[in-house]
């Protein structure tokens, strides 16, 4: 009882200790140690919540079932296994991310809270247990055999298990005997993870740092010359669209607590709740725009709540259905609330995507139409480096393009949209700087 209570004031101390001081820009900084707490909390929470939707023996048996899956792209881990496995995985790969982070010394700054969100969305629908380390660990080959550290590469290491469903295609989606497609699966796994760093630095001048998700368009790349590989041998990847309906009151109530909490600790750790905002909202959002290390972390946890708050209200308000891939979208754009999206950078991509919606073939509240919305806030910089119109111009063209582009990769590259949203910023960011010169 003793250790227990000295734990517990030490535990106290961290967290109330760290809002003592001001730096010269006027917000509380925040000890590493009370981040990482707070990261750690919100894995557990989010894997104890599995218990409210499903018991121990289903959540178990329903991660049997989501590991066994080739995972393309979209697989809906709450209609593959069950709500509570699904969360549970989530969970499970938050508190793994964020113990590598911690092993590896790594600040808890916007980047890597983005992507640890984005891992915790992803796992609801591609990401598993299974399918993760062989990116992972062929990224930490790359950086021992350029001999740097590992946490020189954990973002693309982290961002990089967008190919998860490669290893998982390979292992259980081909047909082929365990005994082969298991060692392949995890060879072919490695290979791209190894590949990945230096692509990944050569991709972000393709886009000038206007799509939020260059993994994704480097994942996109990698994926694309591993399905044509495959294709070469006649192994193709059905089309793929497995999803959960009907449960838009449960999760949808689930989605505000868990934004509330987050909107009452970023409060918290506050000190000026709509000057700490206003900057962060008038920052472009281009990469590299680490909110936590510019604006707090704070008001950080404030901008990220409001993002989820308002991509939830945008699914239900058009008629939506919350899934697996919905609450995905929703996390990321929350991860990423940290690292160059917020609230006045994204609307005017949303817009511009629901806008091609009912102008073009798809309807709005389908899955994919509200994928490309959620998802298409990678070009949230875009918006805010050259004003609405021009945000709402390529929410439009996005819709268009990640529609078509999803062949070329299979399914193997969870960011479709950030493959897409690649392509969308190279074509327009030169018309639009051109623009500006001559307005000039």
């Amino acid at each position: 009882m003793k250790r227990f209570n000295t734990i517990i004031n030490s535990l106290q101390q961290t967290v109330f200790d760290s809002r003592d001081v001001d730096d010269k820009k006027g917000f509380i900084i925040v000890a590493e140690k009370t981040k990482y707490l707070i990261m750690t909390f919100l894995g557990i929470a989010i894997l104890c919540s599995s218990l409210f939707f499903n018991n121990i023996s289903e959540i178990f048996q329903g991660l049997f079932l989501i590991i066994q899956s080739p995972s393309i792209l979209v697989t809906d881990y709450m209609a593959v296994g069950s709500i509570g496995s699904a969360l549970f995985n989530s969970g499970a790969l938050i508190l793994l991310a964020v113990f590598i982070a911690w092993k590896n010394k790594v600040n808890m700054n916007g980047p890597i809270i983005a992507a640890i969100f984005t891992i915790g969305g992803f796992a609801l629908f591609g990401k598993n247990m299974y399918n993760i380390w062989a990116i992972m660990i062929g990224v930490y080959f790359h950086a021992k055999y350029r001999k740097e550290t590992f946490s020189k590469f954990i973002l693309i290491a982290f961002f990089g298990t967008a190919l998860g469903p490669l290893v998982s295609q390979i292992t259980f989606g081909f047909e082929l005997p365990l005994y082969y497609s298991i060692p392949l699966g995890t060879l072919i796994g490695l290979l791209a993870g190894f590949c990945l760093p230096p692509l990944a630095n050569h991709f972000v001048k393709f886009h000038q740092g206007f799509n939020l998700y260059n993994i994704g368009f480097t994942a996109g790349v990698t994926g694309m010359f591993f399905m044509a590989l495959f294709r070469s041998f006649n192994y193709q990847n059905p089309a793929t669209l497995i999803v959960i309906e009907g449960y838009n009151a449960t999760l949808s109530g689930y989605l505000m607590f868990l934004f509330t909490g987050m909107l009452i600790v970023g409060l918290y750790f506050s000190r000026r709740v709509l000057p700490g905002l206003m900057r962060i909202w008038l920052q472009p959002g281009r990469l590299v725009s680490d909110f936590v290390t510019s604006d707090g972390f704070g008001a950080t946890l404030l901008n990220m709540s409001l993002l989820g708050f308002l991509s939830t209200y945008y699914v239900l308000l058009i008629g939506g259905q919350l899934n697996g891939p919905i609450i995905g979208g929703i996390f990321t754009i929350v991860g990423f609330g940290a690292f160059g999206k917020h609230v006045k950078n994204i609307i005017p991509v949303l817009l511009g995507v629901y806008l091609a919606a009912l102008l073009q073939v798809w309807e709005p509240s389908s899955t994919g139409a509200l994928l490309a919305a959620l998802f298409g806030t990678t070009l949230a910089p875009i918006a805010g480096t050259y004003g609405w119109f021009h945000g709402i111009i390529a929410g439009f063209l996005h819709m268009a393009v990640v529609m078509n582009v999803g062949y070329l990769h299979g399914g193997m590259n969870l960011y479709n949209n950030g493959f897409s949203g690649g392509f969308v910023a190279a074509a327009l960011v030169p018309i639009f700087d051109s623009l500006k010169r001559d307005v000039n």
